[in-house]
């Protein structure tokens, strides 16, 4: 068994005020009616960063950048519009990200001190503990027995460790 930090999500850094273009009255406008014209998703949508990714406060590469996000950190899509997705992070930020910095695969991000398992069962063998913000690739999920929701999902860590962990545990799901 080993610990991991979580070094690894917490890789994003927020840029400065002099870093971040302010948005002109015309631009604002634009923006606020643009903000007010996308629609929200129904249900819970989740994707991935898939290359370090400027982070706006507007759907416009003129927008304020907030931060970049590291490759491989878990966005919740609340909105799109055209070309950009509007995005919640584990931290509750809401921003925008173009959507080609979007990708298919997925993963997640503990919320606490998780313990990683070989089974998806509580008394099955620790494989090891992580700390808080570690970025973990999601593999595949699976339903407890006896149930019909799934509760745990198989993930695996960048350097190779691989398990099973609660869903309750991380977020990115």
């Amino acid at each position: 068994m080993f610990r991991r930090s979580g070094a690894c999500a917490r890789g994003f850094h927020r840029l400065s005020a002099t870093a971040a273009a302010p948005l002109g009255g015309g631009v604002r406008l634009v923006c606020a009616v643009v903000l007010l014209a996308a629609g929200a998703v129904d249900a819970a949508e989740y994707r991935s960063i898939v290359a370090p990714s400027v982070m706006y406060d507007a759907p416009s590469r003129q927008a304020s950048r907030v931060f970049i996000a590291p490759r491989g950190m878990p966005v919740e899509i609340i909105s799109s519009l055209g070309a950009w997705i509007k995005v919640r992070d584990a931290s509750g930020d809401v921003v925008w990200v173009e959507r080609t910095d979007l990708g298919e695969r997925r993963s997640v991000v503990t919320t606490s001190l998780v313990t990683v398992r070989q089974q998806p069962q509580d008394t099955a063998v620790e494989v090891m503990q992580l700390e808080r913000g570690v970025l973990l690739e999601l593999v595949r999920t699976t339903p407890a027995a006896g149930s019909a929701s799934t509760e745990w999902i198989e993930v695996r860590h960048r350097e190779g460790g691989s398990g099973w962990v609660r869903i309750a545990e991380v977020w990115g799901w």
